[in-house]
């Protein structure tokens, strides 16, 4: 794994416990914690809008963000123009979000998958390269 990468990260309550998690267990990643910082009731898209800005300027390679299911801090994030937010729940879903959406914010489902399932996605998100070629074509016309 890239030890150049930087990752602005973020979740609410739901994903909390996780987004703390995470962060250890990639010491070799320099990430940038957007909060929430407990786990009282947040509100998502206070979070998702943050990692997705800070993605969309370029400061960070990518972006994580964790909730219950992952559903709304995916819509908040991809209303960003430069943002794909892809929801990966199993380590095979991370490919192709890689591969051939170029996917720049992983979402992670916190209550339907477990901290070694996470760790997993997170392991092949940051290892896939994106294929470019006819899925670059794709991905050029996603924009609005």
């Amino acid at each position: 794994m890239n030890s150049g990468i930087k990752i602005a990260i973020g979740a609410d309550h739901a994903g909390y416990e996780y987004k703390q998690a995470i962060q250890a267990m990639f010491p070799e990643i320099e990430f940038k914690d957007f909060g929430t910082h407990s786990v009282e009731s947040a509100d998502y898209p206070d979070f998702a809008h943050a990692v997705a800005s800070a993605v969309e300027s370029g400061e960070f390679t990518y972006g994580f963000l964790l909730c219950g299911s992952a559903n709304g801090v995916a819509m908040t994030a991809n209303k960003h123009q430069g943002i794909r937010a892809a929801i990966c729940w199993k380590q095979d879903v991370a490919v192709p979000a890689r591969t051939h959406n170029n996917a720049n914010v992983l979402c992670i489902p916190a209550r339907h998958v477990s901290l070694d399932e996470a760790k997993s996605i997170i392991k092949t998100f940051l290892t896939e390269e994106f294929e470019g070629g006819r899925h670059a074509r794709r991905v050029d016309k996603i924009g609005c």
